[in-house]
């Protein structure tokens, strides 16, 4: 429950924590935020880590001079594409024993039928499409293992999905996110961003669920 608090804590309060960090750790803040965007995608069994939110912040504080715009640019889309490439040798090697069980300690067998079905529908385009979706993104390159697509092809939509959803959220903090209006409503701003990455999942649960049910 104390950690579920402090994770939410963690949301509301973004900047604080972020410039908090910076001013702790220094030059090892690189570090962290790499580990953070590379866990995201990297292991399937932590979906629920900072994603949008936290690059749009970082974003921010570069644009304040706390952090070199380039260097964020460059490691983070280094620690997206190496991660999602974990996650799907993890899914290539050990994927379909994991898939075929009913319950899975620590993994959410829904959320990953729900990526399943997502991949069904959209193909490889999934990958890049599940850059922008929070949990989705997590369990792509996993489900993208599994079904064996060709590396080359997952290669080349990871890193155009990664580089992308980096750049797009990093430099959309770093041009916007010292506006007045933002600024004093940076809290809010993030709340924002959850719900808008969220909302298209939201959606397609709905959807499946309302034409399961006309079943």
């Amino acid at each position: 429950m104390e950690f579920i608090i402090s994770f939410i804590d963690f949301f509301i309060h973004l900047d604080i924590h972020l410039a908090e960090m910076i001013q702790n750790f220094g030059g090892w803040t690189y570090f962290i935020i790499f580990m953070i965007i590379f866990c995201e995608t990297g292991l399937v069994v932590t979906p629920i880590l900072p994603g949008d939110s936290l690059l749009f912040g970082l974003g921010t504080f570069a644009a304040l001079g706390a952090l070199e715009i380039e260097w964020l640019l460059i490691l983070l889309s280094i620690a997206a594409v190496s991660g999602n490439i974990v996650n799907y040798a993890i899914g290539y090697f050990v994927g379909p024993k994991i898939f075929q069980k009913e319950n899975v300690r620590f993994l959410n067998k829904a959320y990953l039928d729900r990526t399943h079905q997502f991949y069904e529908k959209h193909g490889g385009k999934t990958i890049v499409i599940a850059r922008f979706l929070p949990i989705i993104r997590t369990f792509a390159p996993f489900v993208a293992g599994i079904g064996k697509m060709t590396y080359s092809r997952f290669f080349l939509y990871n890193v155009l999905g990664s580089i992308s959803w980096v750049a797009i959220f990093v430099l959309g903090g770093y041009y916007f996110g010292n506006l007045p209006v933002v600024k004093n409503n940076f809290t809010i701003v993030v709340f924002a961003i959850i719900i808008i990455s969220m909302l298209p999942v939201v959606i397609e649960y709905f959807r499946h669920h309302f034409r399961s049910s006309q079943v």
